[in-house]
């Protein structure tokens, strides 16, 4: 590859003469046109000058190099001292930096080594002092009242040194050894005495009229007592358990039926039987109803008797039956089952949570525990209340023991006892059917009414109607207060029988405006009772005002047909033409137009007081008897006014009538005469 190499060699010649060539003094040099050999000669001679100049500098200066090259010399050997102690410094810092480390490594080890002691030292102690048995609690245990605070704090220190000397025996800590004995005597004494209370506590609920709840009061104070026992005696606990379930058992067993027994015996002598239904006469003399108004009120008036729903009343207190024999009070059936519901719901709501946080039991286990204690007395009241409900006819009373029985779940659910719901509607089982019976009796006591056997009748209220009024009210008014399903569809068939007996009834009179009157006088009587009781805008009175409204209109064209009959069938007749615009056919009537009119005008004042008289004699109540007169005295107005109007019809405008009709106002004027002063 000579050749090769050969190229490269003259590459790098050109390249070199290039760069020469672009030095400036050789290109002045070759611009200038000067002989480069002498050129080259002047420049060596310059270049010796200079070299001659230099050394003549040099030698001139020979002794401050001298000095310089001596101190460069010195400064060399100090640099080179202060590199050796540099050097030895640096060994000594990485002496100095390990034996740093090894001391943070010992202060590590050492702080281990205390927080291990410390926490050794924690759990020792604190295993010492959960081992140890003091003194103050061995003399507390031994010697001090269950009932005093002391021994309270230290059965509770107590409970916790036994649950760790189990939790070390059972990982074999051979130091429970020591102190095993001491505990367990502790526990048995502690057991001793806590039965020894507790089964006084139970043996004071038997003793004759005591205060159950100062016992219970003093059993959840302490409550404690049986947890200890739960925990450590079992059979112990399960004796304190059965010997109250027992008691408590039988306590309340005979008091219930003691407590029944006798406000049974303050039930009104004289109660509501079959014979006092609805639709049945009574023509006895000395009757239930006029008995019943100097005790009670009728059977079908509810009067204050709703006072028991209050909540005052509700929680009013029970009857004491010894209290009130003494003053021979008697008792509706209402007010007695309040009073024993009341007793049972008291009893049962306090017995419920008593023994929900005495025994620790709640939801199921409450409640059968609870049915342990009370069911022989719940099964007891049971079938009391059946027994006597089931003889009762007073249909108000058995209303107002339902409401009773909600209003008293209502109670339970707030004082957060649901022990009593079964028991609740095992009444409601017994009483709604029952009431529901007795409605039923009444409304067919009403349907089999025949008014061809009943005694003489007149046009004042039917006392069926009066009884329905009452009833009616007083069921409406407990029913807004706690609506309760099926009791619209009741009293709505009764509605109905009663409408129907009243038609009935008015069908004896031959005469249409006595039957008018009659019907006029019932409903009236019934929309004021309901009225005062109830809203007016009840179902039952839109019904009545509805069927008041229509017997009035028609009594009103019966009253006024024998004073203006002939005025009101023109009126009607004429007036009817007119809009039909049949001017022909009213032709026919100007025979009828003098006569009538003339008629009119001499008879209209004598027949307005007349009218007056009638309808004011005809009506039970003043009231009516006015507004009915003032509708008519309206009625006749408005047709005589019509009347007038009719008069002016081109028709008529031939007949000599103008100075023998009346001016509407002379009427309106005399009608006023008679306007009601309320």
């Amino acid at each position: 590859m000579p050749g090769s190499s050969g190229g490269g060699g003259s590459e790098d010649v050109d390249s070199h003469f290039k760069a020469q060539l672009e030095d400036d003094v050789i290109r002045e040099a070759l611009t200038s046109g000067t002989d480069l050999r002498q050129y080259s000669q002047s420049v060596e001679k310059e270049l010796r000058q200079l070299e001659n100049l230099s050394i003549q500098d040099y030698i001139s200066k020979a002794e401050n190099i001298a000095t310089l090259h001596h101190q460069i010399t010195e400064c060399d050997s100090i640099l080179e001292n202060m590199q050796g102690m540099l050097e030895g410094f640096l060994t000594h810092l990485s002496t100095i930096s390990q034996e740093i480390q090894s001391l943070q490594e010992q202060s590590a080890s050492i702080n281990v080594q205390l927080t291990n002691r410390k926490q050794v030292h924690t759990h020792m102690s604190s295993f010492i002092d959960q081992l140890m048995v003091p003194e103050v609690m061995i003399h507390h245990i031994l010697n001090t009242s269950v009932t005093d605070e002391q021994f309270m704090n230290q059965l509770k220190a107590l409970n916790q040194k036994i649950k760790f000397v189990k939790e070390q025996n059972f990982r074999d800590a051979h130091s429970c050894q020591d102190v095993q004995d001491i505990v367990d005597k502790l526990t048995v004494k502690a057991v001793s005495k806590i039965r020894e209370y507790l089964l006084q506590k139970v043996y004071q609920f038997r003793k004759p009229l005591s205060n159950y709840q100062i016992p219970q009061n003093a059993m959840i104070k302490h409550k404690f007592f049986f947890e200890f026992l739960l925990l450590h005696a079992r059979t112990i606990a399960a004796e304190i358990h059965d010997e109250y379930i027992e008691t408590m058992s039988k306590v309340y067993s005979s008091y219930f039926q003691s407590y029944t027994k006798q406000l049974w015996k303050l039930q009104y002598e004289e109660g509501v039987t079959r014979d006092d239904l609805m639709g049945v006469e009574d023509t006895r003399t000395n009757s239930f109803f006029t008995k019943s108004l100097k005790s009670r009120g009728t059977i079908f008036t509810l009067g204050s008797r709703d006072s028991l729903l209050s909540p005052q009343g509700l929680i009013q207190d029970i009857i004491v039956p010894h209290t009130a024999g003494k003053g021979d009070a008697k008792y509706a059936f209402e007010v007695l089952f309040r009073s024993q519901q009341y007793a049972l719901m008291d009893n049962g709501c306090r017995e419920y949570i008593f023994l929900s946080e005495f025994f620790m039991v709640s939801d199921a286990d409450a409640l059968k525990l609870f049915m342990t204690v009370m069911g022989k007395s719940l099964q007891h009241i049971q079938k009391e209340v059946c027994g006597v409900v089931m003889g009762c006819y007073d249909s108000i009373a058995l209303y107002l023991c339902v409401h009773l029985i909600h209003q008293y779940r209502l109670l339970c659910h707030k004082r957060a006892v649901p022990a009593l719901d079964n028991h609740w509607e095992q009444l409601l089982h017994m009483i709604w059917p029952r009431f529901e019976y007795v409605v039923k009796m009444n409304i067919q006591s009403i349907q089999e009414c025949d008014p061809s056997k009943m005694a003489a009748l007149d046009m004042r209220p039917h006392y069926i109607t009066r009884r329905y009024a009452e009833f009616s009210g007083a069921v409406m008014v407990l029913h807004e207060k706690f609506p309760l399903e099926g009791v619209d569809s009741l009293m709505l068939q009764l509605q109905d029988e009663v409408e129907k007996v009243i038609l009935k009834m008015a069908a004896v009179f031959q005469n249409r405006k006595d039957q008018l009157i009659f019907l006029i006088n019932n409903y009236d009587m019934m929309l004021s009772v309901l009225s005062e009781k109830t809203r007016e805008d009840s179902r039952e009175c839109e019904r009545l005002k509805e069927l008041l409204g229509q017997r009035t209109g028609e009594y009103i064209e019966e009253v006024l047909a024998p004073h203006f009959g002939g005025m009101l069938t023109f009126v009607r007749e004429a007036d009817h033409l007119i809009a039909n615009n049949n001017t022909e056919a009213l032709k026919d009537y100007e025979k009828k137009v003098v006569p009538l009119v003339r008629s009119f005008s001499a008879t209209w004042k004598k027949s307005v007081e007349r009218l007056n008289n009638e309808v004011m004699q005809c009506f039970t109540n003043f009231r009516t008897g006015t507004l009915v007169l003032q509708r008519a005295l309206e009625t006749l107005i408005t047709a005589h006014h019509t009347f007038n109007r009719i008069l002016t019809n081109p028709a008529f405008h031939h007949l000599n009538i103008k100075a023998d009709i009346v001016n509407s106002h002379h009427l309106i004027v005399e009608a006023k005469k008679y306007k009601p002063t309320f």
